[in-house]
């Protein structure tokens, strides 16, 4: 009697069956609505893991140590976050928990590149696996890494022998594990790439199997051209393009241009270019106070565009600058906003500012009796060199949803993950997408609007991805891949985060199993840390380690 009554005491402590001793399997996932991740629809299946790998998918007689219940509830393979800012954060926290709760079992990151230069990256993964990550994890390099290392952060342009330098070090990181090669092509100095260098630099990236992947040159009166030249490197350079958070941030132009960027990408796709883009389901982008001046203020570098902002006279030129809006050299997201009543302070990481946090530089501006633009930019000379933030209200809602239901665009929340749940996300950025993306995605879009079936839903955030990536052991539920799962209930998900209250934590994900390991139980983080390195299609081991 006593060992039956400690052994229903483990059941209860522990929710292990009476016989895990002689169970089959590590996991089984009982009588769930199985979405496999290919776009079909769901079918009630159970499945079994063993050594972190789906080995049985259908009706499974034998047991696990670890049995769920998922009656009622869609299992589906674990979501992949293709913009993803963690590469530094994970170095000092693996646990990504604003990432697990919303069932991403993956990032993406690297839009800035790797938080290490090239010849540093392999050790950089091995850190990562040691220390122990929650997620997996693969990044992309930077081509302004390459840049800022030859060149520095002026606006020369490299000479061909500089070039070839940036060749190099772009083909150390892809031999190192890298995905691809990015840019961010508003910021300088990445502005101040030219296109053909950087069809020099895809090229590297493409010999190793690897993307172009870019944050466009512009996205408002530019978007079109900037998707062209976006396209064009890929092409050229014999590499496949990943478009970042797609979006046509100009409100003139609503409605007309996010379907001219996707006729744009369905031309290149039919002549043969490997083409696609992801998006976060917001009509706000987040990101620093820096872009408010036209990039030839930093030309010179960071302390003389500093300098810049101080003087009085400069500012006045800068303000008839944003007036005039935005031109080829310059995303004026000020004006594409609609003005400052459309730009918010987010963070401005100092104490006499924080009572004007989530407040838009308009009102900030008539409480102090003083322009808006001058207050960004005090702020910037204040917090430097902390990065404050701004939301910049500049999407319409019709254009996400057009955007969304392109048969090739992904999902990426376009943040870092944070580094305690509840915190903002490690780079300091207040916006829901970063622990809202993903159940928003699948409560509002599906659920509740039907702009997407479930199923295309669910292809969207696994399978597509993980071919975009070449990761072939991810992102199906399918008997020999890799066990990352995400257990959901469709009428209880919700994005609970939102512009006031950006870090609440979503509803409705009760599971996150990342190669086998439950990362996520019951709805809480259980502080596993199975997660793997993934590198990308060029890595050499051996090279890796001795190049220098």
């Amino acid at each position: 009697m006593l060992k039956r009554l400690m052994n229903l005491v483990v059941v209860c402590c522990f929710t292990l069956p009476l016989y895990a001793a002689d169970a089959e399997y590590d996991v089984v996932i009982r009588s769930g609505r199985v979405l496999d991740g290919g776009g079909n629809p769901w079918v009630p299946a159970d499945v079994a893991i063993k050594d972190g790998v789906i080995v049985k998918v259908g009706d499974v007689a034998g047991h696990g140590v670890r049995e769920i219940d998922a009656t009622g509830k869609y299992v589906s393979p674990g979501w992949i976050d293709m913009m993803d800012q963690s590469g530094e954060a994970l170095r000092k926290v693996g646990l990504a928990p604003n990432k697990i709760n919303m069932g991403v079992t993956t990032l993406i990151g690297g839009e800035g590149g790797t938080p290490v230069e090239a010849k540093e990256i392999d050790a950089y993964f091995s850190e990562l696996e040691t220390k122990g990550i929650s997620v997996n994890f693969g990044t992309y390099y930077s081509a302004t890494q390459a840049r800022v290392a030859v060149l520095g952060d002026g606006s020369d342009d490299p000479t061909p022998a500089q070039l070839e330098e940036m060749k190099k070090l772009a083909s150390m990181a892809m031999d190192a594990g890298a995905m691809g090669i990015t840019t961010a092509l508003i910021y300088p100095p990445s502005a101040y790439h030219k296109t053909e260098s950087l069809i020099e630099l895809a090229r590297v990236a493409g010999a190793s199997g690897g993307l172009y992947a870019s944050h466009i040159r512009g996205e408002s009166a530019e978007f079109l051209d900037a998707v062209k030249e976006a396209i064009r490197i890929g092409e050229e350079g014999g590499a496949g393009v990943e478009i970042f958070h797609l979006k046509a941030a100009y409100y003139p132009n609503w409605g007309k241009d996010m379907k001219a960027a996707i006729e744009l990408i369905d031309a290149a796709r039919a002549r043969g270019v490997n083409v696609a883009a992801d998006l976060y389901p917001y009509v706000a982008g987040g990101t620093g106070l820096e872009v408010t001046a036209p990039n030839w203020v930093y030309a010179d570098g960071i302390e003389k565009a500093l300098e810049r902002l101080r003087d009085p006279a400069i500012r006045l030129q800068l303000k008839e600058e944003i007036k005039a809006g935005p031109r080829p050299d310059w995303t004026n997201l000020v004006y594409v906003s609609g003005g400052w009543k459309n730009v918010v302070l987010a963070n401005s990481h100092l104490e006499e500012y924080a009572r004007f946090h989530n407040k838009n530089f308009q009102e900030i501006a008539a409480d102090l009796g003083r322009d808006p633009a001058d207050v960004a930019w005090d702020i910037m000379l204040a917090a430097y060199p902390e990065r404050p933030f701004a939301l910049y209200f500049m999407m319409s809602e019709d254009d996400v949803r057009t955007a969304m239901k392109a048969p090739w665009t992904s999902i990426g929340s376009d943040a870092a993950s944070a580094l305690k749940e509840g915190d903002f996300d490690a780079l300091g950025l207040p916006h829901p997408r970063s622990y809202g993306t993903f159940p928003r995605i699948i409560a509002h879009y599906v659920r509740d609007e039907g702009v997407l079936s479930l199923a295309d839903a669910i292809r969207k955030m696994t399978s597509w991805p993980a071919a975009r990536m070449g990761l072939s052991n991810r992102g199906l539920i399918k008997e020999g891949l890799q066990a990352d799962i995400t257990i959901f209930d469709l009428d209880k998900i919700d994005d609970t985060a939102s512009w006031d209250n950006p870090t609440a934590k979503p509803l409705g994900i009760d599971y996150v199993l990342v190669n086998g390991g439950i990362v996520l139980d019951a709805g809480h983080h259980t502080g596993a840390t199975p997660g793997k390195v993934l590198r990308g299609p060029g890595y050499k081991q051996v090279t890796a380690v001795n190049k220098d």
